[in-house]
């Protein structure tokens, strides 16, 4: 595993993430549909904090640390969670550049914010569309548990209602209460 500079995100970055971003959608479609404005879509009002891998001066990989409020999750999540009555976190906008995939920076990016959320309290999770092969598997492969399997409201790149899976991270999965109910 190369280690690159992991840092949290500034303002300074957004043009730099938006690139990389850019990247990323040429190669993935990931985003699905290119966002009117992508400094925003990397910014949602739920963003606790976000980090950058940096390669000198070039972003090349990109997450979000979300607060999810335990009331508006879907239910059979909440339900593997133990039913949380406080805030749950949830990785977003997780993303590495073509051209650095491979070198463990998507793992180092989900350790730091895994870490945020730990020394914040927050179980957390992710979700993933089904057509996240790669990504299925690297969260697979560094211990994340898959806990639901639901449609979203949102189509995939086929122009269907997607079919998107939780996980919860090795350490909520651990904890006495939570991810009880989960898929094998």
């Amino acid at each position: 595993m190369e280690t690159l500079l992991i840092r949290r995100r500034t303002t300074e970055d957004l043009p730099a993430c938006i690139d990389a971003l850019a990247a990323v959608q040429a190669s993935d479609r990931y985003p699905v549909d290119w966002p009117a404005d992508p400094g925003r879509w990397l910014t949602p009002s739920n963003l606790v904090e976000a980090w950058v891998a940096v390669d000198g001066l070039d972003v090349v990989g990109h997450v979000g640390l979300a607060q999810l409020d335990a009331a508006t999750l879907e239910p059979s999540l909440a339900e593997a969670l133990g039913t949380p009555t406080a805030p749950v976190g949830s990785i977003t906008r997780l993303f590495v550049t073509p051209r650095r995939r491979g070198h463990g920076q998507a793992a180092q990016l989900l350790e730091v914010a895994g870490k945020e959320a730990a020394d914040l309290g927050m179980p957390l999770i992710l979700d993933v569309s089904d057509d996240g092969h790669a990504a299925i598997a690297l969260y697979e492969r560094v211990g994340w548990r898959r806990v639901v399997t639901t449609r979203a409201d949102w189509l995939n790149a086929a122009g269907e209602p997607a079919v998107v899976h939780y996980y919860v991270s090795p350490e909520t999965a651990q904890k006495p209460g939570r991810a009880t109910h989960l898929s094998e």
